[in-house]
Formats: structure tokens, sequence, C-alpha cells
């Protein structure tokens, strides 16, 4: 905890990662077969006629950034955690691998890195268990966090584990990316300076929200620029040349091989 809080000096003191698409390329199968169990579960529990299904679904997601958030706005009434269970516990997991590459270099980056996802906390916790990157990161800021059954106040540094973030005024009953509340409510709960903050994610309606939250944005999985993305990579493992700037003041072999040989645990704030 004591290396995943240290502040580094150096243009960036932060790192906030989105998980899916972004920690892992889309080509895994997982963002296909997620989209394929919501739909199932729309049939199944929601008893949405079945050609309507697709065309709700994708509009859903469209406009309230998840269709899980859009359903409930549209005042479909089901528990959070049994669709979490239908949606996330039947992915084929099995195709994500260790990805040791990345995982030497975050712990070769000195700033605090914390997730922050739309996803609830299981499936972040499996992630991160496959790819190996479980100690890499100082927290998940997850679905349970922004949307607390009882809302609580935020204490990230004295009590990690019970950290919540107040359900901000909004649109859809969900609180998520790439709403701006949501996104001022992470950087809240994770108690980081956004011009001091790197964010990356896959989506570019989350890196434009997350450049109008103030933060510095990297656009992972793509060619070129999108609106509000101060840097692009390819993928997250053309971190090192495209933002070199990240390793700013480090102290040589040194510190990363002090990083390496130290164990952070993840904490979930939710």
């Amino acid at each position: 905890m004591d290396v995943a809080g240290k502040s580094c000096g150096g243009k960036y003191e932060y790192l906030l990662f989105d998980l899916d698409d972004t920690l892992y390329p889309m080509s895994s199968g997982l963002n296909s077969a997620c989209r394929k169990n919501i739909e199932e579960y729309m049939l199944q529990h929601l008893d949405i006629e079945e050609s309507e299904v697709p065309r709700i679904c994708l509009e859903l997601y469209r406009e309230h950034g998840t269709t899980m958030a859009g359903l409930k706005a549209l005042g479909h009434e089901f528990d959070d955690d049994e669709f979490h269970a239908y949606v996330h516990g039947r992915l084929p997991y099995d195709a994500l691998k260790p990805d040791l590459v990345l995982r030497n270099l975050l712990l070769s980056m000195p700033q605090r890195k914390i997730i922050f996802t739309n996803a609830d906390k299981a499936h972040a916790a499996e992630v991160l268990s496959r790819l190996c990157l479980e100690d890499c990161f100082e927290g998940i800021i997850c679905f349970e966090t922004l949307n607390p059954p009882h809302p609580q106040p935020v204490d990230f540094i004295t009590a990690p584990d019970d950290c919540t973030g107040n359900n901000l005024n909004s649109k859809s009953p969900i609180l998520c990316k790439p709403s701006v509340e949501a996104i001022e409510a992470a950087i809240r709960i994770a108690n980081v300076d956004p011009q001091k903050t790197l964010f990356f994610d896959d989506s570019a309606r989350n890196i434009a929200s997350g450049k109008a939250a103030g933060l510095h944005t990297v656009i992972v999985g793509s060619s070129e620029l999108v609106p509000g993305a101060d840097h692009v990579l390819r993928s997250i493992h053309n971190i090192r040349e495209a933002i070199p700037e990240i390793w700013e003041g480090e102290e040589g072999q040194q510190l990363e091989q002090f990083i390496q040989s130290t164990a952070v645990e993840t904490v979930v704030l939710a």
C-alpha cells in the first residue's frame, strides 16, 4: 500500500485505468459474450419482445452508458447482483491469460494506480486475477462504489473497504461512465488531483467526459486521437513508448526493481 500511494512528483501523480477492453483487447471475446448474456437476460427475465431486444440493448447502451442503466431508467425492476451474476458469471474468462508484460509495466510506474470500471466488483476481481494484475492497483472503483444500496460518506484514506460514492443526481438511477458526474465522483472517491491524473479508457465517450472533468486522457485500442484525448495507444502495451513522461523522475532501475519486489493489495472501494 505504501508503494501504491507514493507521490512521484512528476507530471502525473495518479493513473486511472478502465478495465474491460482497456487492460486486455476486445479480441478476447468477452465483450461480445457479455452483450449476448445481456440480451438473453432481457428476453428471459424482463419479457422484452425477442425481435426488439438487440435494438433496445444497443439504444440503451448509447443513451445511458450501459444497457443496465437504461433498463433501470425505463422502469424495469430487477436485482443488481442477480443481473451481474447472469451477465458476467458465464463469461469465457479462460480467454484471459496472465499478462506479465503489462504487469511489469504497471509495477514500474511510480504513480498511484486505480481501476475505474462500470462493472461489478466480482467481475473486476476475476479479470484482474486472470491477467495476474490483482496486486498492481491500489483500489477498484466499480459499480458498487458509485451505486451503493445505502450511500455513505467517502473516506478513501482511512476506510478503503467502506468507500462508496453518494449517488449523484442523474437522468438514470444508475451512476456510470460516460456521465461526467460519475467521473467526478470517482475523482472525489480516489482523492486525486485531476490536473495530475492520466485516465485510460477504450471508449471515446468516456474520454470526452474525462476531459470535461479535467483529466488528462488516453484513448486505448485506437490508431487515431478522438475528441478529448491527449494520447492514443493502439495497445496498452505501447504505453512506455507513447507516454514516457509517466516515468519522469525515476531514479533508474533500482526503483523499478523495488516496486516489482513489493506486493500491493488491491482494495475494492465498495
